[in-house]
């Protein structure tokens, strides 16, 4: 696309375009303004500039929300362009403010014409700004300067630069409605307050993806100081259809090639196809994991098609999206940072694979498509289970009629507000308490703030030895440890270890695990998916880092513990998911045939009926009561319990976490559990049974459940990973390492140590609004306890309660995983290196890989058969062998040798593969070549068996 097309895309429409508005929106911008859009050619605003243009530059502050591609930085900063143009000042007019640095490169490219047509220096600064450009920025400051939130903090005490901010009249702030929900936000808001004390005043103008709450987004850009909300419908022009792709003819054939299942091989076809279809297309999935196995198999097939996720190294990134600008790729295959604004040119589709979990998701994905011609975005959810497919047309419905989630702003977080007085600190060298308790509450997030809090933190970082309290004047103060502390965290992203994943199977790197996941989860012997397969632990090396795992041999055997950062379904997505079924299910049992009920739900939902038929099939197979939006199943065989609850993540997690808790307390025995938004699923000592269940959610007392659930969290690893990371913010911990450096007991002894502080505190107010939700949790008892919620109790399994445990399986075949396993474990055996040495003679020893020895071993010396092969590794082996007199360790090596040296002259090279497996010694070896079986796969599959065991007990020989 050439220069000028971009421009148009983004900036309005030429005059042949499609005209949705009048020229009088550009007209109320100045001469100079207005020629330059001439030169471009484009005389009618989009919509979004037609709405907002007029009250910016009358100065008002501005909220605008219109998905991606209607020219929202545009209309922003035609405005602030205008109000800049012929001024001249010292200091930085407008600062423009993205939560990406990726960001920040496109802002730059996109406005630099204009700042140059204009005579305006417009210039990027983040982390990885060079020193010489800090401070050629500080002498001579631009007049637009693009930046981050962690960046504007750092500016703000910075002597030269504090001169330079003095003069911002202009604040925008892109992607407001992903700030706005995270602790990132919160800081920022108190950094605009901040920057107030040194700025006269400035205008606030915010751009944001579709969010429910459009006006308390508002609240939170301005501190509530009255904001105008220019907001384009976007459902009525959203075009999005839900499909669940069938299995073809070819497909068994393509499942092969791809060396997975027909039904995810007729995914990727169906994806294929779909993008041929259309000239760019963004291809939509939920995890990095499932992006790299996607990617994967696509390039297999030589697809044109790119892959972009935050793993990816920075220039890999802006490879794939300067080459899918370009034209040179037909999809680029990308996770939720492309949600964002990053530029990559003009795309007509998108494709979500996958339910989006939520209608935010959905708006912001699709919302990227379209806007040239009939301003329609089009998109298709391609699905893959039963809930995923009730899920998504619930998500499409609720998106075309504009019933969109409310952003969840982080209210009162206290490490923030620690974070912010030292900042404060660092600004004015000494403030009085309760001043700095005035400008903190004049930000949004804190306006609830008490006076008790905030004195509870001060005091907290004193004890910290981060700030000086004079308490007789009520005084702030910096002292030496202020500065390192707050240069430290200009972040409130935690600083997390990464631990990397060995395959003991072929000594290969994985992939890598983030720290929250080791602390909270990883135990040897639990399951997780990573890379599209699942993986069992087998050893964790906190010292080193590193997780050593192997291979699930039977993945449709197994239900994986953890399957990556989810997306939580809220409430409302779950409860219509309910009502579908509950609305199916009378049919369906009243003898009406699932193809008739499917053609019935097409009228409110946008799918096929071949799709809604398949997203109604656990229905349909279930025979006894229906769990609802207003009915509870708990269902129970053996020690398998399951609540079928329709109430979303967060609901069905407090409410495991209650009955896990109060079960385990009755009984004296852990109660384990798994949640996804339709089911808790509870593993049981047998003296547990549904009426248990049955009665905590009757005689729970809903108010008393803040308290319970609070001490449900106490001897859980995530509270105690939390407050370690809470503290580190705090100043208490100078880094928080968490299990490497303190370990298990470090952590208890640094929950005893800071509870009852704003610590403390803080990481349960944190858990609570990230994981839980307890006033939807005692809503949900309320309703049980007064009959609105009925809940019927069956001794045994149903298609709906075990339909959770085919989710986010769909990429795992057992017989292609295993085949895959045992090709891995063949090539690595035959590139690991061994020592042949020959005990006849004992002057010859070889190092060799292993396929280059040959099938019958001989020394060429002696011409003798009796050969040991032995790991690489083992040379005081050949040394205690050639010793004169022996100890009793070297007599046991030389007796291994002799072993190894019989296996090898009695049955060749299938011995010396054998013995080049880890941990498997002559014995081992000896067992395994001896054992009857069919085909070679069998052979390493055994070996395998045998390294996994011994992975598996390695600390206890070691």
């Amino acid at each position: 696309m050439t220069d000028a097309g971009a421009a148009g895309e983004a900036v309005g429409e030429s005059s042949g375009a499609a005209d949705d508005g009048d020229p009088g929106a550009f007209a109320a911008l100045g001469s100079e303004v207005r020629a330059a859009l001439s030169e471009r050619g484009f005389t009618t605003p989009t919509e979004p500039q037609r709405k907002a243009i007029p009250p910016l530059v009358d100065g008002e502050n501005v909220l605008v929300v219109a998905p991606t591609g209607t020219g929202k930085t545009e209309t922003a900063m035609l405005p602030v362009f205008d109000a800049l143009e012929g001024e001249d000042r010292f200091g930085i007019g407008a600062l423009y403010i993205t939560p990406l640095r990726a960001l920040n490169r496109d802002m730059r490219e996109r406005l630099e014409w204009w700042g140059d047509r204009l005579d305006l220096d417009v210039q990027v600064r983040h982390g990885d700004t060079t020193d010489y450009q800090r401070q050629k920025q500080a002498n001579d400051p631009p007049d637009v300067l693009v930046t981050t939130p962690e960046t504007l903090q750092a500016m703000l005490t910075g002597s030269k630069l504090r001169t330079a901010l003095a003069d911002v009249d202009h604040v925008v702030v892109d992607e407001v409605h992903e700030l706005a929900v995270s602790k990132r936000g919160a800081q920022m808001t108190v950094g605009l307050e901040r920057l107030l004390e040194l700025a006269d005043g400035f205008q606030r103008i915010g751009l944001s993806a579709t969010v429910g709450d459009p006006a308390e987004v508002g609240q939170f850009l301005t501190g509530d100081r009255g904001c105008s909300v220019v907001e384009i419908d976007v459902g009525s022009r959203l075009d999005v259809r839900v499909r669940s792709p069938q299995v073809q003819d070819g497909d068994e054939g393509l499942a092969g090639e791809l060396m997975t299942d027909p039904d995810f091989a007729s995914h990727v076809r169906y994806i294929r196809d779909l993008v041929e279809e259309y000239d760019s297309t963004l291809i939509f999935v939920n995890t990095r994991q499932l992006a790299e196995a996607l990617g994967s198999r696509f390039k297999e097939l030589d697809a044109n098609i790119g892959v972009h996720h935050g793993s990816l190294a920075k220039e890999s990134r802006i490879e794939v999206e300067d080459q899918f600008k370009a034209g040179e790729l037909d999809g680029l295959l990308c996770t939720s940072s492309m949600e964002l604004g990053i530029d990559v040119g003009h795309v007509d589709h998108v494709i979500q694979y996958n339910s989006p979990r939520q209608v935010t998701r959905l708006l912001q994905r699709v919302g990227r498509a379209g806007h040239r011609r009939d301003l329609v975005s089009r998109g298709t959810i391609v699905t893959s289970h039963p809930d995923d497919t009730l899920e998504a047309l619930a998500i499409a419905r609720k998106a075309r009629a504009g019933e969109v989630e409310s952003a969840d702003i982080h209210d009162g977080s206290l490490d923030t507000v620690a974070n912010q007085i030292a900042g404060l600190v660092m600004d004015f060298g000494d403030i009085r308490a309760m001043r700095a308790y005035e400008i903190m509450t004049r930000a949004y997030p804190f306006r609830d703030l008490s006076e008790r809090e905030f004195k509870s933190v001060v005091r907290e970082l004193a004890g910290n030895k981060v700030i000086w309290l004079e308490e007789e004047t009520d005084e702030i103060q910096k002292r030496r440890g202020t500065w390192q502390y707050f240069y430290h965290n200009l972040s409130m992203i935690p600083d997390e270890a990464t631990y990397s994943v060995e395959d003991v199977a072929s000594g290969r790197d994985v992939g890598t695990l983030d720290e929250r996941f080791v602390v909270n989860f990883a135990t040897p012997g639990e399951v997780f998916i990573q890379r599209g397969e699942m993986w069992r632990i087998t050893e964790i090396d906190e010292e080193e880092e590193t997780v050593t795992v192997s291979p699930v041999e039977d993945p449709g055997g197994e239900v994986p513990s953890w399957t990556g950062s989810e997306i939580p379904v809220p409430y409302a997505v779950a409860q219509e998911v309910g009502e579908m079924r509950g609305i199916a299910g009378r049919q369906l049992q009243s003898g009406a045939p699932v193809d008739s009920v499917a053609r019935e739900f097409t009228a409110r939902y946008d799918g096929d009926a071949d799709t809604i038929a398949g997203g109604l099939e656990q229905v349909a197979d279930h025979e006894h009561p229906i769990p609802t939006d207003r009915d509870l199943l708990v269902e129970f065989r053996g020690r398998e319990l399951v609540v079928n609850a329709a109430f979303g993540h967060k609901i069905n997690e407090t409410l495991g976490r209650l009955l896990s808790a109060l079960l385990g307390q009755r009984t004296g025995s852990s109660v384990a559990m798994e949640i996804d938004p339709y089911r808790i699923e509870l593993e049981v000592p047998r003296n547990v049974s549904a009426t248990d269940v049955l009665e905590v959610l009757e005689e729970t007392d809903p108010e008393h459940l803040p308290e319970l659930i609070e001490l449900s969290l106490k001897n859980a690893d995530s509270l105690k990973f939390k407050v370690a990371q809470v503290a580190t913010k705090f100043g208490a911990l100078k880094r928080w390492r968490g299990r490497g450096s303190s370990g298990k007991f470090g952590r208890d002894r640094l929950m005893d140590a800071l509870e009852g502080t704003p610590v403390y505190d803080e990481a349960v107010r944190e858990m609570l609004h990230e994981e839980l939700d307890v006033d939807g949790a005692a809503a949900v008892l309320e309703r049980v306890q007064s009959g609105d919620l009925s809940v019927e109790l069956l001794g045994e399994r149903t298609p709906i309660g075990l339909g959770g445990r085919s989710a986010g399986q769909e990429l795992l075949s057992p017989d292609h995983a295993d085949a895959s396993v045992i090709q891995t474990v063949r090539e690595r055996i035959q590139n690991d290196r061994m020592i042949l040495f020959c005990l006849h003679c004992q002057d010859w020893e070889r190092k060799k890989p292993v396929k280059r020895i040959r099938d019958r071993p001989e020394c060429p010396e002696c011409g003798s058969t009796r050969i040991a092969a032995l790991n690489p590794w083992a040379d005081e082996v050949v040394s205690a062998v050639k010793a004169a007199e022996k100890d009793d360790e070297q007599e046991k090596m030389t007796e291994r040798a002799y072993t190894s040296a019989s296996l090898v002259q009695t049955h060749g090279k299938q011995a010396v593969i054998a013995l080049a497996a880890r941990g498997v010694g002559p014995r081992n070896a000896a067992r395994i070549i001896n054992k009857l079986r069919e085909d070679e796969d069998e052979f390493y599959r055994d070996i395998l068996r045998r390294e996994r065991e011994y992975a598996r007990t390695r600390s206890f020989w070691d």
